[in-house]
């Protein structure tokens, strides 16, 4: 027997999972058990993790989402494909400049006073600082990550990858760079896209102002949220077909406060049933007024600088704060009898998703990507069913679509230092541009766009970029993409899922992916998403320190259906924990009943008992049912039927009626009984081994088997020698009855210490024959002093009384029984049986449900009202011997 730990084939009485978890994941590496191998033998199958930023720790949405990917891989290793599970990490500009300032910040510091290049040393030294506490973390989790192919998204390849897309893209036409509107941050200082901005209802007010026409006592009525951006207006417009301002059309307004006279201009865009009708145009701060003023020719002022202070355009307010100088030009206003009325409302306010300031619509000069003909080749790609990315759950797919029909061009610049610097170059003495992926010859004379590229635009990249692109040659790239599956939260379809599947199109021909699972959020156990302000977030750590990694990566992998949000409740880690301590000591038990037993030992061509057909036949059923259900991803599902079979049948009735062989004087029997505990063991681990990886390896280790680790050992698969539908249905009958005893012992309160008697009336001799054979089971688990099994059976006066598919059991209980009491009960299964006899009947009268239902459905159901009659037919009998 190979194992890697002592020579002692046992396991400690109770189960620790930190000693079971302590020091098996570099077993594993040294192992090279993750490694993807190229073998040309085996199916590739390939898997990108999500790249996690390297910002901070990882939190339960990632041991979440690194469970799930880590559950696939292991299963599809087991099951003979070359897996390549490629881990890495995202540079995340905004978010981990914020941090590294902030750490400057309290150390008396800043970036500018450091200089870039000192500046990104102190990026760098972060990003290998948290780099190392996500491996550790990696590590905890157990996830089995090819490191040997580990990516970081500033690494050189992926710089390389990052500036071959960004010049062809150029070239193409696709990026451009123009003065528009876009989302500027003034915390963080930069340009975000659409998407990084975060809308939230917030009760403001409306300004109503009168602007008053130039040589008339006329004014015309506008309104606005933001006053201070008035400073900037450069026109107002009116609907060219809005009679109440033909008359005004070409005339000028003087700008209160500022005195500049500015053009009424005709323009469809307004909306004549709004408000006064007439809006105020800067084109400098806000995206409309931009388009109309492209129109008009109008110009553009920009009032603020770039942290949200008043600039030298905005006059006497120049260096104020924008909401300051909201303040102070709203008194002004008032004063002048301009502002007339102050309207309370609410409305919706963009913050920046980074830093939680208020994003400002702000005039810049930036980078864009044309989106249009990337999103219609990425939709006409959707369109074919063999080219399309397979979403999981499918609704999904109805939002990356109305995300795509309704794309704006996505602007790329980042006004930040870490990150894919622009590869553009600007001449000192002309206006010229050079882009490529390399300086001019005569880099002297130019300097570099100070700028970096959005963080999304190297991650959409990313599943073909970690292999080796853009060098076409490269073996992984061949081999290993498209991957087989990318596995993410709903949350980031637009940020992440989207872009890279117009990437891959664009440059590979061809999608990212095969499917794309989509699961929901961590919430806490009130369904609030989870976040520092509210103080309800759970370290994965944490869980793990006190109930150990199997426990809380089985209760997520098992807590929720694809596509759906997940509660985080410490009750349910704590019964997986009780679920994991189950395992160990059925496996304690068992392994102590194999002492010296070798996996050559194993034979099960042996004399069956009915447990042992009975188990392997649910072996094979339950094989079958994990392994579909996890193809589908329904990990939930797949975690049911194994529990069921392992705490309800494997250790709950097989090993306690393997004892009986165990513990008996037959050795031949004593062996057959151990090759059965060994192999059912054995396939049992091995499918709970991708969601329990630490103790179903330790398990498997002391167990009879072959191989160096469960990690590369075979997938179950359903043995057709093992079916048996006449054991399942006979093992089935014994249990019924079974419990049925206890149930009755439990009513009049016999405790199972004390013997009784049994009685069971069969309906034919096969049935009496089947229950002889099993007598021994029957006298064990019901503690019986004797037992009759006959056709021919008198039903006892005193007796309580069951009834199974095919049989009454009584018990005569002389004494310990209340007649009352017992007919009571029978009344109450009378009702029972009865409700049940109606609903069957009632739905086999439907002809609706007769005709459309698939024909075993529907036979079925027959069966059922079959059984049920009989059952209320025997109760009924019962019910008037009693009375």
């Amino acid at each position: 027997m190979e194992q890697d730990k002592g020579n002692k084939q046992s396991l400690p009485p109770k189960y620790n999972p930190k000693e079971v978890e302590q020091g098996r994941y570099q077993f594993w590496l040294d192992g090279k058990f993750f490694e993807a191998t190229g073998d040309p033998d085996k199916e590739p199958y390939s898997i990108v993790i999500p790249p996690p930023n390297v910002t901070g720790r990882l939190h339960l949405g990632h041991a979440w989402d690194t469970s799930m990917q880590d559950t696939i891989t292991r299963m599809k290793r087991m099951q003979g494909y070359d897996v390549l599970w490629l881990p890495g990490m995202d540079h995340a500009g905004i978010a981990t400049q914020a941090k590294v300032e902030a750490r400057l910040k309290e150390s008396g510091t800043n970036r500018y006073e450091l200089g870039r290049e000192k500046f990104l040393e102190k990026a760098w030294e972060w990003k290998e600082e948290y780099a190392s506490f996500i491996r550790s973390q990696w590590e905890k989790l157990g996830l089995g990550l090819d490191y040997s192919r580990e990516r970081f998204t500033l690494d050189k390849g992926l710089s390389d990858a990052v500036r071959e897309v960004f010049v062809k893209l150029y070239e193409k036409g696709l990026i451009y760079r123009g003065e528009y509107i876009i989302n500027w941050d003034p915390s963080t200082k930069t340009a975000l896209s659409d998407i990084e901005v975060i809308y939230e209802e917030v009760q403001g007010k409306f300004y109503h102002m009168r602007y008053p026409i130039k040589g008339s006592d006329e004014t015309i009525e506008i309104a606005t949220t933001r006053p201070e951006t008035m400073l900037g207006d450069t026109a107002v417009a009116v609907h060219p077909k809005d009679e109440r301002y033909q008359h005004l059309i070409g005339k000028t307004v003087i700008l209160p406060i500022v005195g500049r006279e500015i053009e009424i201009v005709a323009d469809d865009y307004v909306d004549m049933e709004l408000g006064s009708g007439a809006v105020k145009i800067t084109p400098a701060h806000d995206p409309n007024d931009f388009e109309i003023g492209n129109r008009h020719q109008l110009e553009r002022i920009l009032v603020m600088n770039e942290d949200g202070s008043m600039n030298e355009n905005a006059g006497k307010y120049q260096g104020l704060d924008r909401f300051e100088c909201r303040k102070q030009i709203v008194n002004d206003l008032q004063e002048q009898e301009v502002l007339f009325e102050i309207e309370e409302r609410s409305h919706q306010v963009g913050h920046s998703e980074r830093s939680g300031a208020v994003v400002e619509p702000y005039l810049s000069t930036q980078w864009f990507v044309k989106m249009d003909p990337l999103s219609k080749s990425a939709l006409d790609m959707q369109a074919d069913a063999h080219q399309k990315v397979n979403f999981v759950p499918d609704r999904f797919e109805r939002t990356y679509f109305n995300w795509m029909d309704n794309i704006r061009d996505w602007c790329i610049s980042r006004q930040l230092w870490w990150g894919h610097r622009i590869p553009a170059w600007y001449h000192k003495e002309t206006n010229e541009i050079y882009v490529g992926k390399e300086a001019p010859a005569d880099i002297e004379n130019w300097e570099q766009d100070e700028d970096v590229l959005d963080t999304w635009f190297s991650s959409a990249l990313w599943p073909f970029s970690t292999m080796g692109w853009p060098n076409e040659d490269s073996a992984d790239l061949k081999r290993y993409f498209p991957t087989n599956v990318l596995v993410t939260g709903y949350d980031i379809i637009f940020f992440w899922v989207a872009r890279m599947i117009f990437q891959s199109k664009e440059f590979m021909d061809e999608k990212p992916f095969e499917d794309t699972l989509l699961h929901g959020l961590i919430r806490d156990a009130d369904g609030r998403k989870m976040s520092k302000s509210l103080g309800n977030g759970v370290d994965p750590m944490d869980v793990i320190e006190k109930y150990g990694a199997d426990s809380l990566r089985y209760f997520l992998m098992t807590g929720s259906t694809p596509g759906q949000d997940l509660r985080f409740h410490w009750e349910k880690v704590e019964s997986t924990w009780n679920f994991a301590n189950k395992v160990w000591n059925a496996s304690r038990f068992s392994i102590m009943n194999l002492e010296g037993f070798t996996y050559e030992d194993i034979d099960l061509t042996g004399n069956l008992s009915l447990p042992d057909r009975w188990i392997l036949a649910r072996l094979n059923e339950t094989i079958e049912q994990v392994t579909r259900n996890s193809n589908k991803y329904e990990f939930g599902e797949a975690g049911r039927h194994l529990y069921n079979f392992i705490w309800d049948e494997f250790c709950d009735w097989y090993i306690e009626m393997a004892k009986l062989s165990l513990y008996g004087e037959d050795e031949d029997k004593k062996k057959t009984t151990r090759s059965v505990l060994a192999h059912v063991l054995d396939q049992t681990m091995r499918m709970l081994h991708p969601f329990m990886p630490f103790i179903t390896e330790e398990i498997w280790q002391q167990l009879p088997h072959e191989g160096p680790s469960i990690t590369v050992s075979k997938w179950p698969e359903v043995n057709a020698e093992f079916e048996d539908s006449q054991a399942v249905q006979e093992m089935q009958r014994l249990v019924s009855i079974i419990r049925s005893v206890r149930n009755s012992r439990a009513e009049v309160d016999t405790p199972m210490s004390k013997q009784i008697k049994m009685l069971i009336k069969t309906e034919n001799e096969l049935l009496t024959t089947e229950l002889e054979k099993n007598r021994d089971y029957l006298e064990r688990f019901c503690n019986l002093s004797e037992l009759s099994i006959s056709t021919d059976i008198e039903a006892p006066d005193k007796a309580m009384t069951s009834v199974v598919t095919g049989a009454e059991i009584f018990l005569p209980l002389e004494g310990l029984i209340d007649f009352e009491k017992e007919i009571k009960r029978l009344e109450n299964e009378l009702i029972k049986w009865t409700k049940e006899v109606e609903r069957v009947q009632k739905k086999l009268s439907n002809q609706g449900f007769v005709s459309k239902a698939p024909e075993a459905v529907v036979e079925e159901e027959k069966r059922k009202e079959k059984d049920y009659l009989d059952k209320q037919a025997k109760v009924k009998t019962r019910l008037s011997e009693l009375k």
